[in-house]
């Protein structure tokens, strides 16, 4: 999101359980786009409040998971905000080999960057990939 559109909004990533460690095939195929993903961590939605986030601050949460999706739906009973559901392949066990998986991981991350640009419309020219 921070690729296509830059600073114009605040986003937060977070899922439903803290891996803390992100998948080294998200990390690589990212890296082809210019995203750096190898520092980046996740948290769930508790850490989120506990570090200090103010869910009330946010209009919409993207739920990439059916799981996600139902924890998210438990936050709208006690905030205000909008929640999509936005079914994207879960690659993390398809392929055999090393060049599958990264194709199904690409397959995934292009899903979502059409998903961002058919939400939000296309991105600024100053911040396009």
């Amino acid at each position: 999101m921070k690729k296509l559109y830059g600073q114009r909004t605040y986003v937060q990533s977070a899922g439903v359980k803290n891996d803390m460690e992100i998948d080294g095939f998200a990390v690589a195929v990212c890296k082809e786009m210019g995203i750096e993903l190898a520092r980046h961590r996740s948290r769930s939605f508790e850490e989120m409040q506990q570090w200090g986030d103010d869910l009330s601050g946010f209009d919409l949460v993207v739920a990439l998971s059916p799981a996600s999706q139902r924890q998210a739906l438990e936050f709208t009973r006690f905030f205000h905000l909008d929640v999509e559901y936005w079914p994207v392949m879960d690659p993390s066990g398809i392929g055999e080999t090393r060049e599958a998986k990264l194709t199904a991981y690409r397959q995934a991350r292009d899903q979502i960057r059409d998903r961002m640009i058919a939400r939000f419309g296309p991105p600024p020219e100053d911040s396009a990939p």
